[in-house]
């Protein structure tokens, strides 16, 4: 049995672990979305500009909750997790900001990293809330009971307490679900675009080629006339032109077609796999434009090649 004067000390070892959990949980989440912003989301409009503020927030939250531990901070970054995974979620069922989300792994280990960020933080919240932690000030509350603590309230039963830890519970296994089975629907890497009858039209200055619903099609450096370089998450981003496509009026460029390595028949345009880019979220745009990403250089694909 926990005798009254180890109490203290194992309270005081729980809310170190949660403490160092929780912040290293919202850093480990910021790296993510640092690492996708700067891979790509940093050209797609609006969203490019959430996605730092995303990464500051997390990197500041996770600072603050390491070097304090506070219940203030413990409930901001238990917020924050769920409300990213919240943004996460929406992108994925109907879009945000006329983007919608495909299935990454970067993606759904954030989603999950999200989660047990929100738990953790819950848990540091309850502790550093109980009597005998920190209370809302973070001045340290009067023991109360037999050596306080929320674990002491947990294994005593009090009112509220186990209530309080089995909603973190339950919202924690309900977040997961609902996380796999989105992404299970969700659109996946090598997704591809029709390309249908391509044209051609003036986008930035530029006469560019585009695909038969007016997205801008784009070619990548490190690809071959018999080879694609993109797989995988690349191709999540960077969708392959499926099927033959036909020219359109002003389309003077040789037309063919490649077997890619995972299945589908991609289009070439003068030798040139085609693909198209989810940072293009309407006819007119060319955000993909010279963009240094997923391993090489992308250029939008103008009439003369």
């Amino acid at each position: 049995m926990v005798t009254e004067q180890r109490r203290p000390a194992m309270r005081t070892r729980a809310r170190l672990a949660l403490r160092l959990a929780g912040g290293g949980l919202l850093v480990a989440t910021g790296a993510i979305h640092l690492d996708l912003y700067l891979t790509g989301y940093r050209s797609i409009p609006t969203i490019g500009w959430l996605f730092l503020l995303q990464v500051i927030a997390a990197f500041g939250l996770g600072a603050v909750v390491l070097a304090t531990g506070q219940w203030l901070a413990a409930v901001a970054g238990a917020g924050f997790a769920l409300a990213t995974l919240g943004g996460y979620l929406l992108s994925l069922w109907i879009g945000l900001f006329a983007f919608k989300e495909v299935r990454t792994t970067a993606g759904i280990v954030a989603g999950v990293i999200e989660v047990a960020a929100f738990a953790v933080l819950a848990g540091l919240a309850g502790l550093a809330a109980a009597p005998g932690g920190r209370d809302r000030s973070g001045t340290r509350a009067a023991p109360g009971g037999a050596g306080g603590g929320l674990l002491a309230d947990l294994r005593a039963d009090r009112p509220g307490t186990r209530v309080v830890a089995a909603s973190v519970a339950a919202v924690s296994v309900a977040a997961l679900a609902v996380l796999g089975a989105s992404a299970a629907t969700a659109t996946g890497p090598g997704a591809t675009a029709a390309g249908g009858s391509l044209k051609t039209a003036h986008i930035g200055g530029a006469t560019v080629l585009t695909n038969a619903r007016g997205r801008t099609l784009y070619w990548f450096a490190p690809d071959t006339a018999t080879r694609s370089a993109c797989y995988g998450t690349c191709a999540a981003y960077w969708p392959p032109v499926r099927g033959a496509a036909t020219a359109g009026p002003g389309v003077t460029g040789r037309l063919g077609t490649i077997t890619r390595s995972d299945g589908p028949v991609q289009a070439t345009y003068d030798g040139h796999p085609l693909y198209t880019y989810v940072g293009d979220t309407a006819a007119g745009q060319a955000n993909g434009n010279r963009l240094n990403l997923n391993g090489g250089l992308w250029y939008e694909v103008t009439p003369s090649g």
